[in-house]
Parts: structure tokens; sequence; C-alpha cells
């Protein structure tokens, strides 16, 4: 004879197996659910220390950085790292006074899958409130779940509770950082905290980094080049790119379209500027116009 315990007992045992299969198609379906990550740069940083392996400065003026080409390599690089997982996108922190872009900037907040978040920067150059940003970033992203990891290519100690906010919800933050001539350039406490770290060396940053008082083909005294003619260029290198390598290499190479594959683009920008007689580093604009030739004859080829 059933009791009003056995029924009890009846009623609990269901709701159990009714909460673990919900359980388990909530679990499915994250396992279906792809990994996001983004990257968070402190450009502070990244001019600081990239100027002082390549040019043997941290002087902004004293050379030029090709931002574009750079922020492709490194989601290229992204790529390799977080092979399951899909771009976020790519953050880029830095200071302008009373935060109105400068033209630099301009050019690299238009950049596909670049959000530039600015702080303020004082009479002294000193960037004010970019790690705030970036925390509130971090913290929001992991806290909605928009990103499972984290690349963070930065140096100061005050990224620690950036850093200690994003774990909080879950989120992985793996440290990115510059090779430093001499000693360290991130901070211990930064190192202690995060998921793991990873250096990019001098052959990373080189194709990037120019110093200003050596351009190598503007010294020829070459006029600078239209939009129209990098771009035929680029449509000539294509063309050339696709003899030698082969259709399957073109079928391996579109996936990756806007971006490039970093030693691509660097073959690209070699042999353009080969061709034009024309130093493209930091000139954002006309390597847009060469990516863009080149990716359009390939595609009059797909």
């Amino acid at each position: 004879m059933k009791t009003m315990n056995d029924d009890l007992a009846a009623a609990l045992e269901a709701r159990i197996d009714r909460t673990n299969e919900l359980l388990e198609r909530m679990l499915a379906e994250v396992a279906k659910t792809p990994s996001t990550h983004a990257i968070f740069v402190d450009a502070g940083y990244l001019y600081a220390a990239v100027g002082r392996l390549v040019a043997g400065t941290e002087d902004r003026r004293a050379f030029d950085l090709d931002a574009e080409g750079l922020i492709e390599a490194l989601i290229d690089r992204a790529r390799m790292i977080f092979a399951d997982s899909r771009l976020l996108r790519v953050y880029w922190y830095d200071g302008a006074r009373r935060r109105i872009h400068t033209a630099e900037q301009q050019v690299i907040a238009e950049l596909p899958d670049v959000k530039v978040r600015l702080g303020n920067l004082n009479a002294n150059n000193q960037q004010k409130g970019v790690d705030s940003l970036i925390r509130t970033d971090l913290e929001s992203l992991a806290r909605h779940r928009a990103i499972s990891d984290a690349a963070l290519l930065g140096g100061d100690e005050d990224l620690v509770s950036a850093v200690e906010a994003a774990q909080g919800y879950g989120a992985r933050v793996h440290l990115w950082g510059i090779e430093a001539p001499e000693g360290r350039n991130q901070a211990e406490p930064l190192l202690w905290e995060v998921d793991s770290q990873r250096t990019f060396d001098l052959d990373f940053f080189k194709p990037y980094v120019a110093r200003r008082t050596a351009a190598a083909y503007d010294a020829t005294g070459t006029a600078r080049p239209t939009r129209e003619d990098v771009r035929f260029v680029g449509a000539q290198i294509a063309a050339k790119w696709l003899v030698s390598r082969g259709r399957e290499a073109l079928v391996e190479l579109f996936p990756g379209h806007p971006y490039l594959p970093g030693s691509v683009d660097q073959e690209l920008l070699v042999e353009a500027e080969e061709l034009l007689q024309y130093s493209l580093r930091g000139q954002a604009e006309l390597r847009r116009a060469l990516r863009d030739g080149f990716w359009e004859h390939l595609r009059t080829q797909y």
C-alpha cells in the first residue's frame, strides 16, 4: 500500500530526473557553441615597447607603425593559438587629448573588427583612464559570456584588477608581451595573475616599424603613388601569386578574407615596394588599397 511518503519520494525523483535532463540539454548546447576570443591592445605599451625594440626609441614621432598590418598579424596569430575559437574583435586602447581621435587613430578605428577606445592624454603625454577602460570591457564581456579567452597585450601592473575581474566570470586571460632588449617591460604581479604568457620577438614586429629618417624608397624622390596605382600593383602581384601557388592555395586563402596570413601579407608588401619604388610602411590607406587589389584579382579567378 502506497503511503504519502512514497508519493513525495516519487515526485522528488521525477523532479530530479527533469532537472538532470535540462542540465544535459544545456551542456549539449554549450558544447555546440563555438568559443570566442578577443584581443585587447594597450597602444601605449605597444608603441613604447616596439619602438624601443625595433627603432631604439620610445618616441612615437621617430618611427612609423603599420598598425593595420600589425593588427592583422595579431589576428592571424590568435587564429593559430585559439584554433577552435572565433574572433569577437580587437580592442585598441590609446590616449588622445580631450579624447579626440588623431588621424592615425581614425584610420585604425575604420578597420574591420577593430574597436578604438580612447583615454585622455595629459600635458606630459601620459595616458589617463586607459586601464579602467580595459577593465570595464574585460569584465563586461566576461560577465555576459561574450568571450571565453582574452589575449591582453600590455604590461602595466594596474591591469591586474582587469585580469582578476575577467577571471572571476570564468574567462581565461592570456598575456601577450613584446621582447625587451634589457630586463622586463611587464609588471611581475601581472605575469603572476594571468593564465598564460607569450612573448613576441623582434622578427615578429620588425616588418611593421620603420624609422622616419630611413625611408628606403622615398629617399629617391619618387612621387607618392595614388590608390589606383597601388591597387593595380596589388592585382599584378595576385596574378603572379596565383601562377606560382596554384588554385589549391587560393582555396586555403579565402576563408581568412579580408585578412591575409602574416607571411603572405609581408611578401605582398615587399614586392609592391620594389615595383613602386616607394615605401608603404606607415601608409595605412595605401596598404589597404594594395590588399584590395590583391583580393579583387583573386576573387575574379575563384
